[in-house]
């Protein structure tokens, strides 16, 4: 793992239970939560930034970074993303923050909502960063989706066939997910593809990942499945953002589906790929800081 100091400048480690948090700034407390297959390192480039406003918690989901990599249950609760926001909130308890901002790409996108649904009088305000609920994005991926989302699929397949296939080729792996969905695949910095390669070499991430993806097509899914059917929606204002660059008619897909979900939503499109803090880390910080500072 890259050092703390060459990504996160002024930040200083923190670990609560299994999570593993970079902790920096001072301000209202602002929980940044990475995707997949990644590591808090990918908001390296904006997390100075929202420094100078927030209190920022950079944390490692479980079983990606330096945190915590338990059993898994063949896609039961221990990586549902019921799971991950309970650890989420004990972390940012343990910093002494009852309530907080939050924001979240990619699957932190999936613990961010669960967190905000599952804990709502926790979450002041909440920006999720390329992505719809789990069931909406099974229900809408169709082929094109399928082709381009066939991880959702393949991680999820029982173990140990998803981890063995990985092992042989970790690198390729990683690069072809990375490069696959973000615009510019030359935007990701040395210090934190060193972090991404070392999560794709070690065996236990690997197998998290795919536990991880187990439970996203088991029990998250189910859970959503409840929730909607149930009516049950995020009440707090919560910001949308999405890469335009993977196609026109996001717009419409993301805003139409969030406005099921929440009372208070509101969207912007950034200038990029999948990867928005990295790809387009101005334009992300700018958009972070105008919701979370309301």
């Amino acid at each position: 793992m890259a050092e703390t100091a060459t990504l996160f400048p002024g930040f200083r480690e923190h670990r609560a239970g299994p999570i593993f948090a970079r902790v920096g700034g001072t301000g209202p407390p602002l929980l940044l939560l990475h995707g997949f297959p990644q590591t808090g390192a990918m908001w390296h480039k904006i997390a100075g930034g929202l420094a100078e406003q927030f209190t920022v918690v950079v944390a490692d989901l479980l079983g990606y970074g330096a945190s915590e990599s338990p059993p898994g249950d063949g896609g039961g609760e221990a990586y549902s993303k019921r799971t991950m926001a309970r650890h989420m909130v004990e972390l940012m308890a343990d910093l002494g923050h009852e309530t907080f901002r939050l924001a979240g790409h990619d699957r932190g996108g999936r613990v961010s909502y669960r967190l905000a649904l599952d804990h709502p009088q926790r979450v002041e305000r909440l920006a999720l960063l390329d992505i719809v609920p789990t069931v909406e994005q099974f229900e809408q991926m169709g082929v094109p989706g399928g082709l381009g989302g066939f991880h959702w699929y393949f991680l999820a397949q029982p173990s140990p066939l998803p981890e063995r296939l990985i092992s042989g080729e970790p690198d390729l792996f990683l690069e072809r997910m990375l490069g696959a969905w973000a615009g510019d695949d030359t935007v990701f910095s040395e210090g934190a593809m060193a972090e991404y390669r070392a999560g794709a070499r070690d065996a236990e991430t690997v197998r998290s990942w795919c536990d991880d993806y187990r439970s996203g097509a088991r029990f998250d899914l189910n859970l959503d499945r409840s929730d909607r059917s149930e009516g049950k929606r995020i009440g707090c204002p919560l910001l949308v953002l999405w890469g335009a660059g993977r196609g026109p008619s996001r717009r419409g897909r993301f805003m139409a589906t969030w406005r099921r979900w929440a009372e208070d939503v509101r969207g912007e499109p950034m200038a990029c790929g999948h990867f928005i803090p990295e790809e387009a880390p101005a334009e992300c910080e700018r958009a972070l800081r105008e919701f979370f500072a309301d």
